[in-house]
């Protein structure tokens, strides 16, 4: 065969292969020519999994926390006693007098002494009591209990039992500190306005301690154990490890805590309602008791509404700063955790053997 022969008949064996996969191709197996139906098929049908799962969970947002704030926010702009149309509009006037209100002024600072000396009572004393509870002892599990048992108390049973408990006179503490040589004050420890804030923020300790030592044990367990044994190894003593390893790798859980910590401080009001409702003379008066009182007992809903937008607003933009300045921190992989704390614990006995 000559060339040009052989090169037609290359090329008429060519172009019949292509005729035939062409025409093969509509007609091929499973993946080819179906793949693109099928894929969109599960694509819709993982869609609509997706939104029956949500779907509840959206709807309860909606109900119980979406439609409360845009009901507060309606109120808020009219001046209204609880009964009747909301026919009165006054705009921004409601905002005015809340935040003019000097009441209201210090049932903020109330929030913020609240806040700052939950977290400074129940940090250190919460991390200490882990450190202790984590060691094997006997009693152990007892001894958990007793330290988690005020916060399974509902709210209201514990601030009733304290409330006895400081009864002026016949209360359990006005006995105590009068066998100790101490003068209880005449109208009690919460009827006495230079107290009854720390007597408040004392009980609110006692109360959520349980849950810190809780979270900071549970964090302890995350603490590998081949770090300990490389300290021991090393000459470390137990406190260096625990200053050196275990308190620096509990940093994500303590920064948790303390974002619930400050929310529910903000927050804070059953307790503080049972005790004192917001007295003697405001003294214990907080956002939260603030807004009821002008609700349930003046019928000021406008004002309460105000109070209300106002209390989530700084507790939106605490929690939101919280997150974009402290918690971003612990978004960092945990291996870089591990290998600073490490470092600074073997550096710190290096320079202890150099220095002795």
């Amino acid at each position: 065969m000559t060339e040009p022969a052989a090169a037609a008949s290359g090329h008429a064996t060519s172009d019949a292969r292509r005729t035939g996969a062409v025409r093969r191709a509509p007609g091929g197996p499973a993946g080819t020519g179906s793949a693109g139906p099928n894929r969109r098929g599960d694509d819709w049908r993982k869609r609509l999994e997706i939104l029956v799962f949500v779907t509840p969970a959206l709807a309860l947002i909606a109900l119980f926390v979406a439609w409360p704030i845009v009901t507060a926010v309606r109120f808020s702009v009219y001046d209204w006693k609880g009964f009747g149309d909301l026919t009165d509009f006054v705009g921004l006037e409601n905002y005015a007098e809340v935040l003019g209100d000097e009441v209201f002024r210090s049932a903020v600072g109330h929030n913020m002494v609240i806040v700052v000396g939950s977290i400074l009572l129940q940090l250190p004393l919460g991390v200490a009591i882990a450190l202790l509870l984590n060691r094997k002892m006997r009693g152990q599990g007892l001894l958990r209990t007793i330290i988690f048992v005020p916060y399974v108390l509902a709210e209201v049973i514990a601030a009733v039992v304290w409330l006895q408990l400081l009864q002026p006179q016949y209360g359990f503490i006005d006995a105590v500190t009068a066998q100790i040589g101490l003068t209880p004050p005449e109208q009690g420890w919460l009827g006495t306005p230079e107290y009854a804030l720390w007597i408040v923020l004392l009980v609110l300790t006692w109360k959520y301690l349980g849950l810190a030592v809780l979270l900071f044990l549970a964090g302890m367990q995350g603490v590998s154990e081949e770090l300990h044994e490389a300290a021991q190894l090393d000459g470390a003593s137990w406190w260096q490890t625990q200053w050196r390893i275990t308190i620096p790798l509990l940093g994500p859980t303590m920064r948790t805590w303390a974002f619930l910590s400050m929310i529910g401080s903000i927050q804070c009001f059953d307790m503080i309602w049972v005790l004192t409702q917001g007295g003697p003379a405001d003294a214990t008066a907080t956002m939260a008791t603030y807004l009821i009182d002008e609700g349930t007992k003046r019928h000021n809903y406008g004002i309460a509404g105000a109070a209300s937008v106002i209390l989530f607003v700084i507790a939106f933009a605490m929690a939101l700063a919280y997150q974009v300045l402290i918690l971003r921190r612990d978004t960092q992989d945990d291996t870089q955790r591990y290998t600073r704390a490490e470092s600074a614990l073997f550096g710190a006995l290096s320079r202890k053997r150099k220095a002795a």
